[in-house]
């Protein structure tokens, strides 16, 4: 079994907050706080690249 190693939740209004993490083998971990035990999981650099493109504004028609 691995282990996730969560960041602090990243909360916006109200009560939308998100956790991020990633392990040993170089995966990387989205989830509801509270709800880590139903996360989305991807490479690192996938995560990595999804957290430049947000960035950037290509997610911006979102908002």
């Amino acid at each position: 079994m691995f282990e996730i190693d969560w960041e602090d939740p990243f909360c916006g209004e109200g009560n939308n907050c998100f956790r991020l993490g990633t392990d040993a083998e170089g995966n990387g971990f989205i989830a509801v706080l509270g709800k880590e035990d139903r996360y989305l999981t991807d490479s690192r650099e996938a995560l990595q690249q999804m957290i430049r493109d947000i960035k950037a504004g290509k997610a911006d028609h979102l908002l």
